[in-house]
């Protein structure tokens, strides 16, 4: 977790403190006071401060930062006492930090939970701008933003990424450079999180990464799935499922509604129809419902060099499937396994033959998932190939898959975030901001 510092030298300046202090001239007479702080998102980098919303008498004006001489925790002091004093108006790529990010839900990066802001934190930089150089997360007891920030610490800006919703503020939002840093099941289970608004800024972050797109609807509950789905054009659903793994894209077209299956199914490349139509053909808690069809299976005869080759070039391919070797016969039959570790550390001159263990443990598609749990768990497996009657292989259960059928449904959805760091997060919410959302 990261904390902040102030490189521009000076104090840094929480938002809730300028709030409850004046707005002052040159003179040192009150002016008004602070409604806002008003900044514009800079992607990776911090948000930089181009004035405040004060409020003078019961108008709401713009103050520039060009006309402010100085920023502290207990005022704002002016050039001048010269304002413009036409009523303030969100200007093209603006956020207000009060109105748009505090009190507000966002990504912490960090943790990878949705988290509601508190405070804000602005520093002085060493070139003369202000910047938010942090946010407080923390759960607060009291009624007013301001609190007790002292006793715990304001985080870095960069380990959240803002979630702005309403039509208004789609121009603001910020790249998701940093959601990046999350796996597909991480953001997978935000979308599950989120509100309605919160989801749709995610599902527009991600749907401008087609592969990620991919990934993260092949994680997301059936529930989920279903919601997100049916709703969209059968074109789109189309284009999502040929990315996704063939078993991830059949359990998808498995929860859309009836009408909707054959007229996706029709759209899918003749290469992910055929996959997926196979895999249709069996009940999804068995062998051959829970194993996909992408594998790496090589001649007999070929060395452990060549085939290591071709594990290089299959670099779309589901990871967890490619911890095994496979090695068949001239016939096509399942004669061998090796390791992916066992092949790095084997000469690789060597034809699998000579390397790869004899006889693997296989499954038949039929098998119901207890015995191919307990097979895989008794002989320590992360892989383990199904095979049709003739012992050809039809494709490869992988433990991820099957802890995923194992796992009672109830049990996934419970609290797995990391816990407070002090006891006060646990506190009950503060009546301004509204309770923490029901996971």
């Amino acid at each position: 977790m990261t904390t902040t510092t102030n490189p521009g030298g000076g104090s840094p300046v929480l938002l809730s403190h300028l709030l409850k202090h004046a707005v002052l001239d040159a003179k040192g007479q009150r002016v008004g006071r602070i409604a806002d702080a008003i900044v514009t998102l800079r992607g990776d980098d911090y948000p930089i401060l181009v004035g405040f919303a004060a409020r003078v008498g019961s108008t709401t004006v713009f103050v520039p930062l060009a006309r402010i001489a100085d920023i502290d925790a207990h005022r704002v002091e002016l050039r001048s006492a010269e304002l413009d004093l036409r009523p303030f108006e969100r200007r093209h790529g603006e956020v207000l930090l009060l109105a748009d990010i505090l009190g507000h839900r966002l990504i912490d990066i960090d943790r990878a939970a949705l988290v509601r802001a508190y405070d804000a934190q602005l520093a002085h930089t060493a070139d003369g701008s202000w910047i938010v150089r942090g946010l407080d997360v923390h759960k607060r007891r009291l009624i007013h933003l301001g609190g007790n920030p002292e006793h715990h610490p304001i985080r870095d800006w960069r380990s959240f990424e803002t979630l702005i919703t309403g039509q208004d503020l789609v121009f603001v939002r910020s790249p998701f450079g940093r959601l990046h840093r999350l796996r597909p099941a991480q953001i997978a289970d935000l979308i599950e999180d989120a509100s309605g608004d919160e989801q749709d800024v995610l599902l527009a972050h991600v749907h401008t990464d087609p592969e990620l797109e991919a990934d993260v609807f092949g994680e997301l509950d059936d529930d989920q799935q279903v919601a997100l789905l049916r709703t969209r054009p059968d074109e789109q659903v189309a284009k999502l499922l040929a990315r996704m793994r063939a078993d991830d894209a059949a359990d998808a077209l498995m929860v859309l509604p009836q009408h909707k299956r054959q007229l996706v199914l029709d759209l899918l490349p003749d290469p992910q129809r055929t996959k997926v139509t196979t895999l249709l053909g069996y009940n999804s808690l068995t062998a051959g419902g829970l194993m996909g069809v992408e594998y790496l299976a090589a001649d007999e005869h070929d060395t452990i060099a060549h085939t290591l080759e071709r594990l290089r070039a299959l670099s779309t391919q589901h990871p967890e499937a490619l911890t095994t070797l496979y090695s068949t016969n001239q016939d096509g039959q399942l004669v061998g396994a090796l390791s992916l570790v066992q092949a790095l550390q084997t000469d690789p001159a060597l034809a699998l033959s000579d390397a790869a263990e004899p006889d693997p443990v296989r499954a038949r598609p039929d098998e119901d998932l207890i015995d191919i749990t307990r097979r895989m768990a008794d002989f320590n497996l992360l892989t383990m190939p199904v095979v049709d009657d003739r012992d050809h292989i039809l494709g490869v259960i992988t433990i991820d898959d099957v802890l995923e059928a194992a796992i009672p449904a109830n049990w996934r959805h419970r609290e797995t975030r990391r816990p407070s760091s002090t006891p006060t997060e646990a506190s009950a919410p503060s009546p301004d901001t509204g309770p923490e959302p029901t996971p």
